[in-house]
């Protein structure tokens, strides 16, 4: 939140994730195969079988996941391939990474798979992974277009993705990184940007997910090299782009690592 205190090793974190080089961009767009699609089924909706290529940290199935699930990228996309199912009877939500369909009746086939219950919020085990790098579920840290557009307000932390991220993590991560690097940040690591930070010229959808990040911030998910430190957002047509490039002329230099929770390395 806007009042935690910043950590001790800020400025050392943020410059290992590219503070100085990297500014903002919106991993989500107008395009259709931009951002993470998602869809809400009934509790009724069939259970299909799952397969996962990391089994030992997937919540084995069957899953909720129609014939149609949506997959990031379209279903002929390469890349990472995320799928998200809500049970809104059970208030379940199911994640994978890396999805493929098999056939009618034959399920799915996917890196991994998780399943968070919305009543609890309980965390996966302390080590394991999920749909992203951190553990973390995907579907809470995205921006969404309706609560952008319509209801004008984000009311809790984004999720990004930058650099690279030491081999440990924090709550309510469960996953460590790949890094050696002893300033790399632990897998995730929340950022938020400092409330000094001048909004004045952001307008429209921008200024919705600025005043976001500054409130609430926004969890370190995934590595990736880039020039840009990437926000996760859900596929919607309606996101107006040239609203959205608003965010590539905020720098990452302009945040602060909020301070840290005590950092794992199991």
């Amino acid at each position: 939140m806007s009042a935690d205190p910043v950590d001790a090793r800020s400025d050392a974190l943020l410059r290992h994730m590219g503070a100085g080089a990297l500014s903002l961009h919106a991993d989500f767009g107008a395009d259709p195969k931009s951002g993470i699609p998602y869809v809400v089924v009934a509790a009724s909706q069939p259970r299909v079988p799952m397969t996962f290529t990391f089994a030992s940290q997937s919540d084995p199935g069957p899953y909720p996941f129609p014939d149609d699930v949506p997959i990031q990228g379209g279903r002929d996309a390469p890349g990472d391939r995320h799928a998200v199912v809500v049970d809104s009877g059970r208030c379940l939500l199911y994640e994978t990474f890396d999805t493929h369909w098999l056939g009618p009746g034959l399920g799915y086939r996917a890196g991994s798979g998780a399943l968070f219950d919305l009543r609890t919020g309980a965390l996966r085990p302390d080590g394991w992974t999920s749909a992203t790098a951190s553990g973390l579920p995907i579907l809470p840290g995205l921006a969404r277009y309706e609560e952008v557009a319509v209801a004008r307000e984000i009311r809790h932390a984004l999720t990004f993705t930058a650099g690279t991220a030491a081999r440990a993590f924090v709550h309510p991560g469960t996953h460590p990184g790949n890094s050696d690097a002893p300033d790399a940040p632990p897998m995730a690591t929340r950022i938020r940007l400092r409330a000094s930070y001048d909004l004045s010229r952001a307008t429209g959808m921008s200024r919705v997910i600025l005043l976001a990040l500054q409130r609430y911030g926004m969890f370190l998910v995934d590595e990736a090299e880039g020039s840009f430190a990437a926000i996760s957002g859900a596929t919607d047509s309606r996101w107006d782009d040239r609203d959205l490039d608003q965010l590539k002329e905020v720098p990452l230099s302009a945040f602060e690592v909020v301070r840290l929770p005590p950092v794992l390395t199991r």
